[in-house]
């Protein structure tokens, strides 16, 4: 565990970044959005709610869909502007003085921490150990607890069960479970527990609806919690086009939408790492369960340079604490899509001659 001041990782760097300042057409796998959405039912609905931006959004009954979804009270859910609102509100809306984030995940909770003024202490869990939490790792002077699960970039799925007993008098336990709908069953959630002390669940629409632009998430908290976000918040905070989204996308239909992408998700996984396990260069965190995976590459700079120049985008793994240059993640794509990055990296690995 170290407390960073001066940190060499580009904790701002985000995988839309590869996408960008480039004029030539690159197939993505550096985002982990998934591909085809918002679909075009999701489209029509939100266009359709343009008609009342005259009007003042009113979030209630989009808060109280979130609450059904999850079978909550409505007084534990706040709706964001995306997750990255979220981690904001609990850097600067709640008193802790010695916050622990679990790395390697994603870099924004730290980044939002850092920006209020908190030192921060960083939990680095291992490849060795096959990136896996281990609670007994955790200190008990920690008051805030920050950590991924699905965690992004590893796609390590912890057992929900080590992450409760992480649970304390006094500290809060953050959850960012941005990719928990793109695993089949959401098996070890802990979005509907009620019984965990100072439990924090954030969750995000973004990935499997496709909607970044509109920036729409929640957060799942104790009452006390959720009030003294909500105090932080600016009013009117999230648009009536993403209430529309939020709202629909907690209905029957949309949660079975959701769970036949998760489990489609699910085989076009085992396809790639079937394919990454063929080359003797790559090496891969076995244990994935979420969008995406992450690999160690020898040379990994080079080959993603590489992929680039054959037309694929994949996000560089260095600006992750506990990650260096040979590191990439892959998003799950379709079957085709992921048959010709394989070939290219096939041809990358050949020119470095990794």
């Amino acid at each position: 565990m170290h407390t960073h001041t001066d940190d060499p990782h580009d904790l701002g760097h985000h995988g839309d970044a590869e996408m960008r300042d480039t004029a030539a057409t690159l197939t993505d796998l550096a985002v982990n959005v998934r591909t085809g959405t918002p679909p075009e039912w999701l489209r029509e609905l939100i266009a359709g709610s343009l008609a009342s931006l005259g009007t003042y959004p009113d979030g209630r009954a989009a808060r109280a869909a979130v609450a059904a979804r999850h079978g909550l009270p409505v007084e534990r859910v706040l709706l964001t502007a995306g997750a990255a609102e979220a981690f904001v509100l609990l850097a600067r809306a709640l008193a802790v003085s010695r916050p622990l984030v679990v790395h390697p995940q994603f870099t924004e909770p730290e980044a939002a921490l850092r920006d209020a003024g908190h030192a921060v202490a960083r939990l680095l869990l291992r490849e060795e150990d096959g990136f896996r939490l281990d609670p007994a790792a955790v200190p008990d002077s920690a008051d805030l607890v920050m950590i991924g699960n699905p965690t992004n970039p590893t796609s390590v799925l912890h057992r929900a069960a080590d992450i409760v007993s992480l649970a304390r008098p006094g500290r809060l336990l953050v959850v960012d479970e941005a990719f928990m709908d793109a695993v089949p069953g959401e098996s070890e959630s802990l979005a509907d527990r009620t019984d965990v002390p100072g439990l924090v669940v954030l969750r995000s629409l973004t990935k499997t609806w496709g909607l970044a632009g509109l920036r729409i998430g929640y957060v799942l908290a104790e009452p006390e919690t959720v009030a003294a976000l909500e105090r932080a918040q600016p009013l009117w905070p999230v648009s009536s086009p993403a209430l529309t989204a939020a709202e629909a996308c907690m209905t029957p239909a949309a949660l079975a939408e959701a769970a036949d992408a998760a489990r489609r998700i699910a085989r076009e996984r085992a396809h790639l790492l079937a394919g990454l396990a063929e080359f003797d260069e790559v090496r891969v965190v076995a244990a994935a369960e979420a969008s995406f995976v992450l690999v160690r590459v020898r040379h990994g700079e080079q080959v993603r340079e590489r992929l680039r120049r054959l037309g694929f985008a994949v996000r560089r793994g260095d600006t992750f604490p506990g990650l260096g240059p040979g590191w990439l993640r892959i998003a799950v794509r379709d079957r085709a899509t992921t048959n010709r990055f394989l070939q290219a990296l096939d041809q990358a690995l050949t020119m470095v001659g990794a």
